[in-house]
């Protein structure tokens, strides 16, 4: 069954995370992604192990673990982007595509002729993507930037961390989050941005730009806590891992671990403390309401957590799991992959390379997307470098085997 998108193709001009995490939810989707790489190091993820990719012997290949993670139902090319052939390589490419790409510096391919304005002479109903640190203007466009630079500048390092002491002392410091989760929110703004621009195209009969920015992401991922901030002009403080509205909703320590338990209401705070055996606290002046609760939240940790500490985490997760109290363990990853809703959901997915790029199962999770009529589906495992060259050279572009050849002879490809 085609995927929603497979009317639709791409070419990719993207490396790292957030580029490519956009270009795989496409091609997850149905389209046709040709994902355009250097011949010398191809996409720069590719030596970013340990660890690393096996072949169908088992043995280390040079594609590590984390390229993987983001580059699958793509086909590879190399090509030399600064050579002249290479351009017009690409211009040639991208008139046979929807939509392009890519996460240069600012005006890195204008030098080449690849940007938005030269690309849509070529084809005017190119819908072009860019992913850059700060976008395509203002007194920062010009600067490079990573995810964790802009955690750092967007706000979200300083509401994230250990939570601020009583006194209002920096608790324990600004800490990122782990996933470059500036990068995959960009991926996913371009994504939908794309698909935006390609509905709009049946109106217009053209393409557009799109300019997603890293640091416009991470600004408005914030807007709930940014919403308080406009209201009060006060910083949010950090919370660890407690909520700023609601109490109890935090991690809690057991006899042997930690969990999560919540109360998103007084009926469940009541629930809740009928099923820790104290149904009495639930009727305290300082816990009865949400506000108080909140007003109160130092000793009320204080308070479960002298019940919850009697008893391991799985005696809290079996009182707990038919009463409608919100709750969760706190997994590792092998838990993560042995939980019965996770099994059933099927997030662990295997895809094999073909023996012609030296075989081998890869490891991913699959897709979040489920669709009763157009279900994703999975075609290629993440390539070897420039694997699909010559079949994007004969059948997207119609060239000879002789022509293909005489390119790689030259060195375009």
């Amino acid at each position: 069954m085609s995927g929603p998108l497979s009317h639709l193709r791409v070419l990719d001009l993207t490396r790292v995370l957030a580029g490519p995490w956009c270009t795989q939810t496409l091609g997850d989707l149905g389209a046709d992604v040709i994902k355009v790489e250097r011949p010398d190091t191809g996409d720069d993820t590719r030596a970013w192990g340990p660890s690393w990719l096996t072949d169908g012997e088992g043995k280390p290949t040079t594609d590590s673990a984390y390229f993987s993670s983001c580059n699958r139902n793509k086909r590879s090319i190399t090509v030399d982007i600064s050579k002249p052939e290479g351009q017009a390589l690409l211009r040639e490419l991208a008139a046979k595509c929807d939509i392009l790409v890519e996460n240069y510096k600012l005006g890195d391919l204008k030098r080449y002729g690849l940007d938005y304005e030269s690309l849509a002479r070529v084809n005017p109903k190119l819908v072009y993507c860019s992913i850059t640190a700060y976008g395509q203007d203002g007194p920062y466009a010009q600067r490079p930037g990573y995810d964790l630079l802009c955690q750092a500048e967007g706000g979200l390092m300083a509401i994230n961390g250990h939570a601020d002491v009583e006194d209002g002392g920096p608790g324990g410091g600004p800490v990122k989050v782990v996933i470059a989760v500036t990068d995959v929110l960009s991926g996913l703004n371009a994504t939908i941005g794309i698909l935006a621009a390609v509905e709009a195209r049946h109106s217009t009969g053209r393409g557009q730009h799109i300019d997603i920015a890293l640091l416009d992401s991470i600004v408005q991922f914030g807007a709930n806590q940014i919403a308080t901030y406009f209201i009060t002009g006060k910083q949010p403080k950090r919370v660890g891992n407690a909520h700023v509205n609601l109490a109890p909703y935090q991690s809690f320590r057991t006899a042997d671990g930690y969990m999560i338990v919540g109360a998103g209401n007084d009926g469940q705070w009541r629930k809740l403390c009928e099923a820790m055996g104290s149904p009495d606290m639930a009727f305290r002046p300082e816990y009865l309401e949400m506000k108080d609760r909140n007003a109160h939240r130092p000793q009320l940790v204080r308070d479960m957590e002298a019940i919850l500490t009697k008893h391991p985490t799985q005696h809290w997760l079996d009182t707990f799991a038919s009463l409608g109290i919100p709750h969760a363990p706190i997994n590792t990853y092998d838990q993560v992959f042995a939980h019965p809703q996770v099994q059933h959901r099927a997030l662990k997915m295997s895809m094999e390379r073909p023996a012609a790029q030296g075989g081998g199962a890869v490891a991913m999770v699959a897709s979040p997307i489920r669709m009763s009529d157009t279900p994703v589906t999975y075609r290629h495992a993440p390539p070897v470098k420039g694997s699909g060259t010559e079949s994007i050279l004969l059948e997207v572009l119609g060239k000879s085997a002789a022509e293909a050849q005489a390119l790689r002879d030259r060195g375009v490809v």
